[in-house]
């Protein structure tokens, strides 16, 4: 038998729990340093494909700009004349401005020439208003304009206008200095009548018709006198254009601008050649930005564009192309987004794999501990049996052994085997209950039971033992106590399993009470001593399986610490509560707490 425990007992420790252990740590710490370097190459990635898409929209933003060049003025009618060319490309939002040349390469629009906005000088008419040549005539009536204005006649000198100024013949004619009669003897009008909406209209319409061959330093001051009287009226759309015109025109001689953006001599203002020289576009810094949108920017040479920046191609030499701040911010927010979501399924994936882990971990420290039980169950086992047995077996090869037997030496050894026989039959019901209680086979008949009855078996299964003159034993049970819902045998079973502790562990003269009494509306059964007592840090660890305190005392005293296990697992099963109280030298309490039983325990039942 010995030999067979043996080899259970190396059977047991075999499976070796630290390399298991070792072997689950690098199976959780492998897949989730690959899961790390995997979450790290996908948030890279993320950020990689985020600046690929800026490059991607950066470029693609690039060749509408280069594209933009050749086809804003593929549209317009270069046939036309200068100043009707210089309206619908300023109307049609090729540029800020544009100068036009002719085919010699002269400046056709705004022309250079700069006539005297008004006459100091009121010449004397040489023909009468139905002369036969239209433009001496419209010169005559334009001199009878001024000389009724100066004589304080405004009324009759806008009749003149009106009557006789307004009809189509003289549409076309000009003064000495290539000025439009027309226009300027309608702004007089105006300036002396007050508010005239038809003839106000018609000038208007005048000085946005491109194709009326009005000079354009005329066509300006008009506009910004016309402005000027009736600033309630809409702005002239091309007036901002046309002095950015007549500006880049002043700075000096005027030629056809190259192909590529160049800087020109207003500062903040560029230039670019386009339709074969026949135009100039003039563009201000603030303009060219918006020519990509919303969406990029377009910094000028000089000026930091930051990292994403990409050349915006030949025709803009040294300009740069980026993204504005809200495209940048709105494909960073997305990648961010990306990268979030990564990095919760990582943690997710990691939190799954550290619980699984902590759970294969507790199951494998489980298994140990269940080993170890089984390999302490067989030494114990081994040892408790052995020695009792081997008590017994001397003291009857003794007797045998003897020619005589003497009677009191028989008793003496009788006594002796049987008290080395309840000891065994002890250690075996310990072993039984030990065993069920693994398997979660112990089963308890419950019933209504008085506590009196309960300390009365206890009391009566020691009483022969603890009969004697160095053991002071004393039980008993507070009256009217309610009945409590136990198994009495198990309740029993638990209480010698406290009074034998008692007694092992009593010094030579041993006073042990056994005592039930209320407590909290249920009962309480105490056992006292006045052994060795129990230091504070050990009072919760004697009621874990096969702990000994002392296990040299053990030894001495018999036992193989399923004592007090087996208690609390009793006591948890009437949904009671054991606790000790004790103090080294001054011996120790232990008291089960059950609750009382309720009417529907009237009716026993097992569990």
């Amino acid at each position: 038998m010995t030999r067979l425990l043996r080899h259970l007992s190396l059977s047991a420790s075999r499976p070796a729990s630290g390399w298991l252990t070792l072997l689950l740590l690098l199976a959780v710490l492998v897949p989730s340093a690959c899961l790390l370097w995997f979450m790290r190459q996908a948030m890279r990635n993320e950020d990689l494909a985020m600046r690929q898409q800026l490059m991607d929209d950066l470029a693609q933003a690039r060749d509408r700009l280069e594209a933009y060049w050749p086809g804003v003025t593929r549209k317009l009618d270069t046939n036309l004349p200068a100043p009707a060319l210089f309206a619908a490309a300023v109307r049609a939002g090729v540029a800020d401005s544009v100068v036009c040349f002719d085919a010699s390469g002269q400046v056709a629009y705004p022309d250079a020439g700069l006539p005297r906005e008004r006459e100091t000088e009121l010449p004397v008419a040489e023909s009468n208003p139905y002369a036969t040549n239209d433009t001496q005539a419209a010169r005559a009536l334009q001199a009878q304009i001024r000389s009724l204005m100066a004589a304080g006649k405004k009324g009759e000198a806008m009749a003149v206008v009106t009557n006789f100024l307004a009809a189509p013949r003289f549409a076309q004619t000009s003064d000495a200095q290539g000025r439009r009669i027309v226009p300027n003897a309608e702004l007089l009008a105006l300036e002396a009548g007050g508010p005239s909406p038809p003839l106000r209209e018609q000038l208007r319409a005048q000085l946005l018709d491109g194709s009326n061959a009005m000079p354009a330093p005329q066509r300006r001051f008009l506009m910004r006198r016309l402005q000027e009287l009736f600033p309630q009226e809409p702005p002239f759309p091309t007036l901002a254009a046309e002095n950015l015109a007549a500006a880049y025109v002043a700075t000096g001689p005027a030629h056809p601008a190259a192909t590529v953006l160049r800087p020109a001599a207003l500062p903040g203002v560029w230039q670019i050649g386009a339709n074969n020289g026949r135009l100039t576009l003039l563009f201000e810094t603030g303009a060219l930005r918006k020519l990509l949108g919303t969406n990029f920017i377009l910094a000028p040479p000089g000026q930091s564009a930051g990292q994403y920046a990409v050349a915006a191609g030949p025709t803009l030499p040294g300009w740069q192309i980026a993204p504005s701040v809200r495209q940048q911010s709105l494909l960073q927010t997305a990648a961010d987004a990306q990268n979030a979501a990564y990095r919760w399924v990582g943690v997710i994936a990691l939190a799954a794999v550290g619980a699984l882990a902590l759970l294969a971990v507790r199951l494998i420290r489980r298994q140990a501990a269940v080993a170890q039980l089984r390999n302490d169950l067989v030494a114990n086992v081994t040892h408790e049996l052995k020695t009792p047995l081997a008590s017994m077996r001397l003291l009857v090869d003794t007797l045998l052994r003897a020619p005589v037997i003497n009677q009191e030496t028989a008793r003496e050894y009788l006594q002796l085997i049987a008290r080395e026989n309840l000891r065994l039959s002890r250690l075996i019901d310990n072993f039984l209950a030990f065993s069920r209680m693994e398997r979660n086979k112990q089963a308890f008949d419950f019933s209504p039971t008085a506590p009196k009855d309960i300390v009365d078996a206890a009391a009566a299964a020691v009483r022969e033992r603890f009969h004697s003159p160095e053991c002071r034993f004393e039980a008993r049970a507070a009256p009217d106590l309610p009945p409590v819902t136990a198994d009495a045998g198990a309740l029993v079973t638990a209480l010698l399993n406290l009074l034998d502790n008692a007694y092992k562990y009593s010094g030579d003269q041993k006073e042990i009470l056994l005592r039930a009494g209320a407590a909290d509306g249920g009962v309480a059964f105490a056992v006292q001593d006045n052994g060795i007592g129990l230091p504070p840090r050990e009072t919760r660890r004697i009621f874990r399986r096969f702990y000994q305190v002392d296990p040299r005392m053990a030894r001495t005293g018999g036992g193989c610490g399923l004592g007090l296990s087996i208690v609390q697992f009793i006591v948890k099963a009437h949904h009671g509560t054991v606790r000790v109280e004790s103090e080294p030298g001054r011996g120790s309490t232990f008291t089960i707490s059950l609750p009382p039983a309720r009417p529907a325990d009237a009716n026993a039942h097992t569990v």
